[in-house]
């Protein structure tokens, strides 16, 4: 290298110097001991400095390995990192197959529940409105039939005063009872009779409206308001008020007593056993005529007519009851198509009663016997009718609520 050459100069000149070079030459050879020792000094700082930067070389190829030692264990982790969440990724991606997979399953379930709840609701809906109509029909048939009944049951109250006149007329006619079509006295009476030359007063009364339980008070006022005709001269003091049969249920007096008069509740069935009882009346003039045996009897006879007619009236409005008790069980609890089919053999029947014709007479014979034929008939037909202890068993019933009849 160039640095060296003043170097190799000097080592030259010393190995060829001679003697006489020593002597007059040696300057030129301290200028070349000077330039090497120059070259030596510069090599020696090139040295130094080669050798720094060998020392840094070396500390950086050091570094280097280090560093790559560091990035080598560092890329290893990084590598097993990776093929970890590598790994961790490829089973997360199963799981998310799977979970899809199961998600898809259970959309499709869902739509097939969703399809047959949607079925099963508007099923369920049509059976809900079915029933829904078939009942509101229902109600509305019910509601329709009550309310026929009661127009039918208003219809005939309000012609129980023709049908009572009709009744008392037929009466007075068969038994010749003087029935007054205008009576000499102040007021209007339905019906007036004369027997045993007083009048006797029968009003006809049913009630005013669709309630029947507002009926005992209208009677008792009206009973009260009879006074208007008991106080006339020759009215009798007995008033009647003769009632629809169906009303009786709704009663629980039936006589009504005051201090100038005294008003009795009858029904229509019971117009005639009531005249004929004041018929027997006319028979005798004059009352003080009678023996004490013939007033014992008129009064046993009449006692036991009445005794009689109370408990018709009791027999009637219970079996009444239970009919109209019967009928509404049967409208609420048959079939709609078997109870249309009853519906329209009601319509189809026809009940034909005996006809009543005028200036005739029922012989006790003939009714003795007709009841004969039915105790005859009801006997082969194992129907109990054993009427001495019927009459005990109905006899022990009480007529009275504290068995006093006024």
């Amino acid at each position: 290298m160039a640095q060296f050459d003043h170097l190799k100069h000097l080592l030259e000149t010393i190995r060829t110097i001679g003697f006489w070079d020593r002597l007059f030459h040696w300057k030129k050879v301290r200028d070349q001991l000077v330039l090497a020792d120059r070259d030596l000094y510069s090599n020696e700082t090139v040295v130094k400095e080669q050798e720094k930067k060998l020392i840094l070389a070396q500390q950086a190829a050091q570094l280097q390995k280090q560093e790559n030692q560091t990035l080598g264990a560092r890329k290893d982790e990084l590598v097993s990192e990776v093929a970890h969440w590598k790994e961790s990724f490829f089973s997360l991606q199963r799981e998310m197959e799977q979970v899809k997979q199961q998600h898809n399953t259970l959309l499709a379930a869902e739509e097939i529940r969703q399809h047959e709840h949607g079925k099963a609701i508007q099923s369920l809906t049509q059976i809900e409105t079915r029933i829904r109509n078939e009942r509101l029909s229902e109600l509305e048939v019910q509601q329709q039939t009550a309310i026929d009944k009661l127009r039918l049951l208003k219809e005939s109250w309000n012609q129980h005063e023709q049908r009572v006149r009709s009744a008392i007329k037929t009466v007075c006619q068969r038994h010749t009872i003087d029935y007054i079509d205008k009576p000499p006295f102040r007021g209007i009476p339905d019906n007036t009779i004369s027997i045993c030359n007083e009048f006797v007063i029968i009003d006809a009364k049913s009630p005013a409206g669709e309630d029947p339980g507002n009926f005992p008070s209208y009677l008792k006022d009206q009973a009260e308001k009879a006074i208007k005709y008991a106080k006339q001269s020759g009215v009798r003091s007995d008033i009647y008020f003769a009632v629809p049969s169906a009303s009786l249920d709704s009663l629980t007096q039936f006589v009504h007593r005051f201090a100038d008069h005294t008003v009795y509740i009858i029904s229509t069935d019971t117009i005639e056993p009531v005249l004929l009882h004041l018929r027997k009346i006319e028979e005798y003039e004059f009352a003080q005529e009678l023996t004490p045996e013939d007033r014992n009897t008129i009064c046993s006879m009449l006692g036991r007519f009445a005794h009689l007619s109370k408990r018709r009236i009791q027999v009637d409005s219970f079996f009444a009851r239970q009919f109209i008790q019967l009928a509404y069980k049967a409208e609420a609890e048959l079939p709609p198509e078997i109870l249309a089919a009853v519906i329209e053999f009601e319509k189809s029947e026809k009940l034909n009663p005996p006809q009543e014709k005028r200036h005739k007479s029922i012989p006790l014979t003939e009714i003795e016997k007709e009841v004969h034929q039915v105790r005859q008939e009801a006997d082969s037909r194992g129907i109990w009718m054993q009427e001495d202890q019927l009459g005990d068993k109905l006899s022990d019933l009480p007529l009275y609520k504290d068995n006093n009849p006024l």
